[in-house]
């Protein structure tokens, strides 16, 4: 049976990115890095957001703000090209033009239940807020893991990540540390019926 992994990078008030603000805010260091690089192989879910803006990047298209690719940001979009990828979508059009991506057009939920049930290889998402919204809200996510930068994007963040999210438990199964500034923490996740006092009135 596959493991689910949900895989974020956050800025410490939780937004997934930020207007003006660079890929890993400009602040990833040679731990870190070196950590990306020992990752195992997996194949990664998206959905369309996601994809257009991944896809556009592999293509040339250069960040807003950026007059060229970092080469730490070059690295990512090439190691995501070559990796097994997996597409939710209802409006993209076939065939995919991003090397190596699958489009599924069917209830993504019940798609990734399957793929979990039948499949024995890691199954990691990148962005996509909805998509890991609803397939948490499914108890499908075997590990919840976040990777938090050291800055507030109070006035530029975007993307709220846990914005409509339920109540969840989470056990620590992983902390860390790289480059004396970014802080990995990993968990299993449960979701709850209601907080512990109850529900609410």
């Amino acid at each position: 049976m596959s493991e689910l992994l949900v895989d974020f990078i956050t800025s410490l008030d939780g937004h997934a990115s930020g207007e003006g603000w660079p890929g890993f805010w400009g602040l990833e260091g040679p731990e870190y890095l070196a950590w990306l690089g020992e990752q195992p192989e997996a194949t990664h879910l998206m959905g369309a957001n996601t994809y257009r803006l991944m896809s556009g990047f592999a293509a040339g298209e250069v960040p807003s703000g950026q007059d060229e690719f970092r080469p730490e940001e070059e690295a990512s979009v090439e190691e995501l090209t070559q990796a097994s990828k997996v597409v939710f979508s209802s409006s993209l059009a076939e065939p995919l033009t991003w090397a190596n991506s699958t489009l599924v057009r069917d209830d993504a939920v019940e798609a990734v239940r399957a793929m979990k049930s039948s499949g024995s290889g890691l199954l990691s998402t990148i962005g996509s807020l909805s998509l890991c919204r609803s397939l948490l809200r499914a108890g499908l996510v075997d590990r919840f893991r976040v990777v938090m930068f050291p800055v507030i994007t109070g006035a530029t963040g975007a993307e709220r990540i846990y914005d409509g999210y339920p109540d969840v438990a989470l056990e620590m199964t992983e902390h860390r540390t790289f480059d004396g500034r970014i802080q990995l923490v990993e968990y299993k996740p449960r979701v709850l019926e209601h907080p512990p006092l109850g529900a609410p009135a």
